[in-house]
């Protein structure tokens, strides 16, 4: 893996401006379906898959009021998506439905994930409502037609209960996560906070008579010869039916890794 290359703002912000201008033109103008309008949890009454994450994380050299304005940026950014119903055919896109985070609308500055460390910026902390609604989607028949994986790994995986690499990174608005719903039903997404944690299920109108598990193969950590380590390793996915239909792959990720690998702290956790 080459050695990232250091961009000048000026470089950074071009780049940007293209990408969101690009993104708005598809928003647009593709003739994408998308996924806009809401339900009623009772009218979904089969659960499909659930899913909850811890809503405060100790991280070494993170300032906890971060963590406790990112809490206040998810409970602005969960009132847009939860309660989405995806028709047959239609696209759920994750910066459609929340829109720009910005000061006005409430957002406070939250860790915001860039070059290999992390900074506030308004709105961070969303990285955390996209990784829950992507592993979620990974265990229905719901296809990801867009999902970003995170260029560094910034902090050790103490106490992961997810493989490595199983979330899906966000930035308004080119860097998106986009699912597709390619089957004859309609799924529901339902997501809250909860004391403790970000709690989310797909739900649906129908039952799915599938099972899926979701894990790692081929996962190693490379010194490269600039000098830094970088993890990699592939997930997949098994389709259960009484029996395995298909076993796949659904992404491969490899990360610069910010810390010295093979070094346990357990101050520090995912």
């Amino acid at each position: 893996m080459a050695k990232p290359r250091q961009r000048s703002a000026l470089r950074l912000a071009l780049g940007k401006l293209y990408f969101t201008l690009k993104r708005y033109c598809y928003w647009y103008f593709s003739g994408t379906k998308f996924a806009k309008s809401k339900g009623f949890h009772g009218d979904y009454p089969f659960v499909v898959f659930s899913h909850q994450t811890p809503l405060i994380r100790k991280l070494r050299n993170v300032d906890m009021w971060l963590q406790h304005n990112k809490v206040v940026n998810l409970r602005i950014a969960v009132k847009k998506v939860d309660g989405v119903v995806i028709h047959p055919g239609e696209t759920f896109s994750y910066w459609r439905l929340i829109g720009k985070p910005t000061a006005m609308k409430g957002y406070k500055p939250g860790m915001v994930l860039f070059n290999g460390s992390y900074t506030p910026g308004v709105g961070g902390g969303l990285c955390q409502l996209s990784n829950l609604i992507y592993w979620m989607t990974l265990h229905t028949p719901l296809t990801v037609v867009e999902r970003w994986r995170h260029s560094y790994d910034v902090f050790p995986d103490v106490n992961r209960t997810q493989p490595f690499g199983s979330g899906a990174t966000c930035s308004y608005n080119y860097i998106d996560l986009q699912i597709r719903n390619d089957t004859r039903q309609t799924f529901y997404l339902r997501v809250f906070l909860t004391g403790e944690f970000l709690a989310g299920e797909w739900r649906s109108n129908q039952s799915v008579q599938q099972e899926y598990e979701v894990y790692e193969k081929d996962h190693l950590i490379t010194h490269e010869p600039w000098g830094g380590y970088v993890r990699h390793n592939r997930i997949y996915r098994r389709v259960v039916d009484g029996k395995v239909v298909r076993d796949e792959l659904v992404a491969e990720n490899h990360a610069i890794m910010m810390y010295q690998p093979l070094l346990a702290d357990s101050t520090e956790t995912r």
